[in-house]
């Protein structure tokens, strides 16, 4: 744990071959990370511009592209879940996620056969199948869980889908009969680059949209009481502006949490002196930021909406990228 009273971890939101074998054990070492995730757009950066994947791609020809991108894939997976063993041994977190084709999200029986498939290649048990929130999504995740295999539910931007997460993995856990490790990845800054022009241009505090819509999720999750079941804070990264570059951490600290950064902003927050909680966030608050939301004629709800289409075809469209590649 990075704070360990607060029951707070710190995962790299970040994978890449030359940086396993260095500074990935270093930040392990100094107990400044205890986990770690990935997603087709960090492996897509990370295949075609290092060359750490040279040699080994040039002795995969004759496989499909999908193949080839698996074979690299689960080579990085197993060796990040190998370096962060000793950490799930002892209970500190020490899971690595691999996320499955973003392009079977609308595919309950593709998903989870890929999501077994992957989970049995690499043969680790640290490792978290990411699934997007879906309806298909969450038959996956029952189904996933009901074998113990952690899950990691990704792309949730609204408390609906939460909810959904937490009862597919009861659902799972339940047939399973053993608890099981899963976390729920709330997207938070894409809400706030998506808003905060508009709301600036109407004299409405920016910055904020995103934490608020995360505090509620958190809430909620934490109210349903699932064992092993935690909020995990993701798209925390700052993008330009005014924002300090650990913003997303400091103002999303909160108590049985997770939170996945770029190495940057992980490196901004280890010289922040915060270590006390800043969430939940009393709902008043929340209610009259959305209120003036609402007055401004802004649907928030269509924002939410938008932005997880608009993650799945990032993804999907990351991947595609990558398989034209290969």
């Amino acid at each position: 744990m990075y704070i360990e009273n607060l029951k707070f971890s710190l995962w790299a939101d970040f994978i890449e071959r030359d940086y396993l074998d260095k500074e990935f054990k270093e930040l392990i070492a100094k107990k400044i990370i205890n986990g770690a995730t990935s997603n087709p757009t960090i492996f897509k950066n990370a295949i075609l511009s290092s060359d750490a994947y040279r040699e080994q791609l040039s002795n995969l020809n004759g496989l499909s592209p999908k193949e080839r991108y698996e074979a690299v894939a689960i080579f990085d997976i197993s060796k990040a879940a190998d370096i962060l063993r000793p950490l799930y041994n002892k209970g500190d977190d020490g899971y690595v996620s691999i996320e499955v084709d973003p392009s079977l999200c609308n595919d309950t029986k593709g998903t989870i056969a890929e999501g077994r498939a992957l989970f049995k290649a690499i043969n680790r048990p640290n490792v978290m199948i990411k699934i997007p929130a879906t309806l298909a999504g969450y038959e996956a995740m029952e189904e996933l869980t009901s074998v113990g295999i952690p899950v990691n539910a990704t792309l949730v931007f609204k408390k609906e889908q939460a909810i959904s997460c937490v009862n597919a993995f009861k659902r799972g856990i339940y047939k399973y009969n053993k608890n099981v490790d899963t976390v729920i990845s709330i997207f938070v800054s894409r809400i706030d680059r998506a808003l905060d022009v508009e709301l600036a241009s109407k004299g409405i505090e920016i910055a904020l949209s995103g934490i608020y819509n995360s505090s509620r999720i958190y809430a909620t999750i934490e109210q349903m009481g699932l064992k092993g079941c935690r909020a995990l804070f993701a798209s925390t990264g700052v993008k330009g502006g005014t924002l300090k570059s650990d913003y997303y951490i400091e103002k999303l600290l909160a108590y049985n949490s997770v939170n996945t950064a770029p190495i940057e902003t992980i490196m901004a927050f280890t010289t922040n002196t915060q270590k006390t909680q800043s969430l939940p966030i009393k709902e008043e608050i929340i209610k009259d930021h959305f209120k003036k939301i609402e007055e401004a004629g802004i649907d928030f709800d269509a924002i939410l909406e938008e932005q997880i289409s608009d993650g799945l075809e990032a993804f999907k469209e990351a991947f595609a990228e990558l398989m034209e590649a290969l």
